[in-house]
């Protein structure tokens, strides 16, 4: 397909003054600047925190910086904050020493200096925030020669001169910075570099996933010959490191006994009825709380879960997926004005649609593949057409048209898929399927895939919030009062893999029966403890690792989730033409 004409949104408002810690982060790497500083995104590590509580004890001693007239013959002042209007940067300095009324700025680092040819010596990033304190220093009229980099875990210190060469070069440095953000672009990641595997913003950024997927797209472009009638050569598929680990460590948190409240005490959620505890979780090792029903969330809870950017989840008790709870951790609004202006394309909304929709057919018939007692060849050959046909769709009407054919066909043989264990076809409400129905769904089969769909809709919502995109404007899926877009869009090629995969192994595997449902009127629900047991098929699911097969290494469903979220917002950042569905081998 190529790339789409995406427009880079340029010209953003800028804060008045770059911190010198953004120049450090900009020598460091470009890209890294821009997310934290352009785009305000930020990423815990164990380093970054480690950095921030020893910054916090030093600035809890902190002292003033008397005027370079007043400056005493020998002082130590902390957390001394300057500005330099001429270059526009300011630099809060961990430590100003004054001796016979030459200033020394020192800057605590968590690591180890680097190893030199003549010894220890700066790295260059953390060179350049030190040479933008001296800088600040002196246009303030202060005499400031050298400083000094103390590195907490070898307990060195390190020097440099601020010579004129360092001071021309740390200019430049500004100078880019401020170009940079100014133009409001993104630049491109860096190359097999060895920082990426240390960088906390591994996982979003996707230094290595964004440049695979750009190679992907020149190979699939026809061959072209160059003036001499050669054909020009193709891309070589690189090698993606996987920079993030397998599986979160992190889980979410399912609540599905009516009645009870969640409350905290210190880092501890409680979980209680009346007043006994019935269970207790730690706040830093979950990644999401889904309220089923009536259950009730004290105030206190839910500040803190908001300043932890824990989502809170609210289901109905019979499994719709109706509201979300974030905390304000997403500040990225250009990626979101990106959103709206491309939701509003035809071609690109379009063009987005053929790839899900072929992407779900294509899912869709691995899965009847790879379960089904006998599957149908016609059935097959058909759904393979459909999704050929999908990719060359040529207009939305058609579309839905062909998903809606694919879908007839893929459960028309979704029967054949399900093997209860012995003594579930006799009982009352056996698993026999006949065809999808929902609103309300009349049987067990029904019921499990629909609340399936509402679990993976709460999770690709959840998936946007963290990326930064609003999850209620999409491109296949319009606008509906209510209703996650979005969220829909990106689920649609992991509904076979994820859900319906979960409902076959919930149903084979003997994990829900058929004592796990009732009837009410013409519709069938799941009890408490059916619900409770297919909470635990679909995690067991999303847990699941997989090959993607554009970056050849293994994840879990949830975090591919996010991956591909992330991938998408790469596309309508221009930085990627085609969005690179996720179909299973």
């Amino acid at each position: 397909m190529g790339a789409l004409p995406v427009t880079i949104e340029t010209g953003r408002s800028l804060p008045d003054y770059l911190p010198a810690r953004m120049v450090n982060e900009f020598a460091y790497c470009p890209r890294l600047f821009f997310y934290e500083w352009v785009d305000g995104v930020f990423q815990e590590s164990v380093d970054t925190i480690e950095g921030a509580i020893q910054h916090k004890r030093v600035d809890e001693k902190t002292t003033p910086l008397p005027a370079a007239a007043d400056l005493p013959q020998s002082i130590h002042s902390r957390s001394a904050t300057l500005s330099s209007e001429t270059l526009r940067v300011i630099a809060k300095m961990d430590l100003v020493e004054a001796e016979g009324g030459v200033v020394t700025p020192v800057d605590y680092k968590h690591g180890r200096p680097r190893e030199g040819p003549d010894g220890l010596e700066l790295w260059p990033a953390d060179r350049a925030q030190l040479a933008v304190q001296g800088i600040v220093l002196r246009e303030n009229g202060y005499d400031c020669r050298e400083g000094i980099v103390y590195y907490r875990k070898t307990g060195q210190r390190v020097r440099v001169t601020f010579d004129d060469g360092l001071i021309a070069e740390t200019h430049k440095l500004i100078g880019g910075a401020w170009a940079l953000a100014q133009a409001g672009e993104i630049p491109p990641p860096l190359m097999d570099s060895p920082k990426c595997p240390g960088c906390s913003l591994a996982g979003i950024c996707l230094p290595d996933e964004t440049v695979a997927a750009g190679d992907a797209e020149a190979e699939s472009e026809p061959v072209q010959l160059d003036l001499f009638g050669t054909p020009r050569r193709k891309a070589v598929k690189r090698e993606v490191r996987a920079l993030v680990t397998p599986r979160s460590e992190l889980r979410p948190v399912y609540l599905n006994t009516q009645g009870v409240r969640v409350g905290k005490s210190g880092a501890v959620l409680q979980v209680k009825e009346d007043r006994t505890v019935l269970q207790e979780v730690r706040i830093g090792e979950i990644c999401q709380v889904s309220l089923m029903g009536n259950i009730q969330i004290s105030t206190q809870a839910v500040q803190v879960l908001c300043e932890a950017g824990i989502p809170i989840c609210y289901f109905s008790m019979g499994g719709w997926f109706y509201g979300i709870t974030v905390g304000l951790n997403v500040k990225n609004v250009f990626l979101r004005r990106s959103q709206f202006r491309l939701s509003e394309a035809e071609y690109f909304a379009l063009a987005f649609a053929r790839r899900l929709v072929a992407g779900k057919i294509r899912n869709q018939r691995t899965l009847l593949q790879r379960n089904h007692v006998e599957p149908n060849r016609g059935t097959l050959a058909a759904m393979k057409d459909m999704a050929d046909r999908a990719e060359l769709a040529q207009s939305p009407e058609e579309l839905l048209g062909l998903e809606g054919n694919g879908a007839r066909l893929y459960f028309g043989d979704f029967g054949g898929m399900i093997k209860p264990g012995e003594g579930q076809e006799a009982a009352d409400l056996p698993f026999d399927f006949e065809g999808r129905n929902r609103r309300p769904p009349r049987d067990p089969v029904n019921a499990l895939l629909s609340l399936g769909y509402s679990l993976l809709a709460k999770d690709l919502t959840v998936a946007c919030y963290a990326v930064g995109f609003d999850p209620y404007i999409g491109f296949y899926h319009q606008p509906r009062f209510g209703r996650p877009a979005l969220a829909l869009d990106l689920m649609e090629p992991f509904r076979p893999l994820i859900v319906d995969s979960a409902v076959l192994s919930a149903i084979n595997g003997g994990m829900v029966t058929s004592r796990d449902f009732v009837r009410v009127g013409g519709s069938v629900a799941l009890t408490a403890s059916g619900r409770k047991a297919f909470f635990r098929a679909y995690e067991l699911r999303m847990d699941t690792l997989v090959t993607h097969p554009l970056f050849d290494y293994r994840v879990s469903y949830r975090r591919l989730l996010e991956i591909q979220s992330r991938l998408l917002a790469r596309v309508l950042e221009g930085e990627i033409g085609e969005y690179p569905v996720f179909t299973t081998r």
